[in-house]
C-alpha cells in the first residue's frame, strides 16, 4: 500500500498518478487518508500524554504513602482511575481510526511509473518489441489446439468437467509428459539464473492475501475455503513473497531470488468463445514463478534482468512473441510497471499472454512490513518484483498449433531431454 508520509510530501504526484490510472476521485481519496492520519496523530498524542501523566502519578502515589500523606495518595489514586478510563477510551477511538486508515489505504492502488503510457484498456498498451519471423505457414495443417488435443488424446476436458467442473482438465499421456517437461525445464533455467527453488503451500491465509495485494482487490477471483478462512493461491508469487512478511533483512542478504512451481487457481468464468476455449483460459493451471526482493536502488536493474530471462525462455522454445508495456489503466492493482509477453498462436491467428513481469517498488513491502536494515543501521522498505516464467497452458497451445503436421506435432528441441520424445503422435 501507499505510504502516508510519501503521499503528504508528494501529494500532487500521487494524485496525478492515480488519475492516470483512471481514478478521477484520487484527490478526495488521498485527502481523506491524510485527514484520517491527522486524527490518528492527534489521538496518539493525547493518549501518550495521558499515559505519561498516569505513569507520573503512579510514582507519586508510592512516595505520598511513604511520606504518610494518605489523603493525598488516595486522591491521586482516584485521578489515576480516571486516567485509565480516559486512556481506554482513547485507545479504542485510536484503534477505530487506525483501522479506517489501513482499510482506506488497502483500497487505493499503486501509482504508475512515469514511463507507463496513459490509457484505459489493453488496446492502449504499448508494443515495445515484436519477434514474428518464426510464424509458421500452416497451410491446411491449421487446426486449433482444442482440436489437436482431442485428436492426439493428450488433454481431457470432458472427464475434468465430470470430476470437478469446467476449466479443470486432465492432462494425459504425452500431454502430461509435456506439462511436466516444461515445468522442469523452466525451473532448471531459473536455477541457472540464480533463483533458489522453493515449493510453497498452495493455500494461504487472509494476511498473506492482504500482504501481496490480492485482497481485497481480487477477492472475487480467488477460491475461498470459508470453514478454514483460507484461499487457494492465484499464483506462487503470493506464498513466496509472504515468506518475508514481518521481516527485517540485512543488506548483505539481498538480492533474494526465488523460483517455484505451483498449480494456480482463478475463478475466471468468461463467456464461451475462442478467447476462452480449450487451454486459453482455465480455473486451474500450472505456472513457474520468479520472485525477487531487492534494495530500492536495484529494482529496475532486477526488472530488466527478469524481462530478459522470460524473453530468453520464449526464444528457446522457438515461438513468435511480442513484449508490451501495460498502460496505466491496464496495470494490476499493486504494480508500478508491468511488461506482458504474448506468443503467437498460428492456428488461432492471435496473440496469447503467457507472462507478466512486474515491479511493485515498496507497495507490497509496506503491506508486508518487509524492511531492509542498511549497513548504517537505517531501515527502509524493500522493493519486490515477480514474473511468470512461464504459464504452461497457453505455451502448450502455441507449441501444439505452431508445430503441427499431418500426422504428428514436433516438440521444441530444448524440451527433448525433458520429454523422452521429440514429437507427439497418435497412440
Amino acid at each position: 500500500m501507499l505510504q502516508v508520509s510519501t503521499i503528504e510530501k508528494e501529494f500532487e504526484r500521487y494524485t496525478n498518478g492515480l488519475k492516470k490510472r483512471g481514478l478521477e476521485q484520487a484527490e478526495s481519496l488521498l485527502k481523506d487518508v491524510l485527514a484520517l492520519d491527522g486524527q490518528r496523530k492527534k489521538l496518539q498524542g493525547e493518549l501518550d500524554e495521558v499515559l505519561h501523566e498516569s505513569n507520573k502519578l503512579a510514582k507519586e502515589i508510592g512516595q505520598l504513602f511513604q511520606q504518610g500523606k494518605k489523603d493525598e495518595a488516595e486522591a491521586a489514586k482516584a485521578k489515576t482511575s480516571d486516567l485509565k478510563q480516559k486512556s481506554k477510551n482513547l485507545s479504542e477511538e485510536l484503534n477505530i481510526v487506525e483501522n479506517s486508515l489501513t482499510n482506506s489505504l488497502y483500497n487505493i492502488p499503486n501509482i504508475p511509473h512515469e514511463s507507463v503510457p496513459a490509457g484505459k484498456t489493453d488496446e492502449d498498451n504499448e508494443v515495445i518489441k515484436v519477434v514474428d519471423d518464426g510464424i509458421p505457414d500452416l497451410g491446411t495443417n491449421n487446426k486449433p489446439h482444442w482440436d489437436l488435443i482431442e485428436e492426439y488424446d493428450i488433454v481431457d476436458f470432458e472427464t475434468g468437467n465430470k470430476v470437478t467442473g469446467a476449466g479443470f482438465p486432465f492432462y494425459k499421456k504425452q500431454g502430461a509428459r509435456l506439462v511436466r517437461g516444461m515445468v522442469n525445464y523452466f525451473l532448471d533455467k531459473a536455477s541457472e539464473a540464480g533463483y533458489e527453488e522453493v515449493q510453497p503451500p498452495v493455500v494461504i491465509n487472509e494476511a498473506s492475501g492482504l500482504g501481496t495485494g490480492q485482497l481485497p482487490d481480487k477477492e472475487g477471483q480467488m477460491y475461498h475455503m470459508e470453514a478454514n478462512d483460507l484461499y487457494l493461491i492465484p499464483t506462487a508469487e503470493v506464498p513466496i513473497t509472504n515468506m518475508y512478511r514481518d521481516t527485517i533483512l540485512k543488506e548483505e542478504q539481498l538480492p533474494i531470488k526465488h523460483t517455484g512451481h505451483t498449480p494456480c487457481f482463478r475463478r475466471e468464468a468468461g463467456s464461451w468463445g475462442s478467447h476462452v476455449r480449450g487451454l486459453n483460459r482455465l480455473h486451474q493451471f500450472d505456472k513457474v514463478e520468479i520472485v525477487q526482493v531487492v534494495k530500492p536502488s536495484k529494482s529496475y536493474e532486477a526488472l530488466d534482468r527478469m524481462v530478459g530471462h522470460v524473453e530468453d525462455l520464449i526464444k528457446s522454445l522457438g515461438l513468435p512473441y511480442r513484449i508490451l508495456k501495460l498502460c496505466a489503466g491496464d496495470l494490476g492493482f499493486t504494480s508500478v510497471i508491468t511488461y506482458d509477453f504474448e506468443v503467437y498462436s498460428a492456428a488461432q491467428e492471435k496473440w496469447l499472454e503467457v507472462s507478466s513481469v512486474s515491479n511493485f517498488e515498496a507497495f507490497q513491502a509496506n503491506r508486508l512490513k518487509l524492511r531492509i536494515k542498511n549497513s548504517d543501521g537505517k531501515k527502509e522498505l524493500a522493493h519486490t518484483l515477480n514474473g511468470s516464467a512461464l504459464a504452461i497452458p497457453r505455451i502448450m497451445a502455441a507449441i501444439l498449433e505452431n508445430n503441427q503436421h499431418v500426422d504428428h506435432i514436433k516438440m521444441p528441441e530444448v524440451l527433448h531431454p525433458y520429454l523422452g520424445f521429440q514429437e507427439i503422435r497418435k497412440s
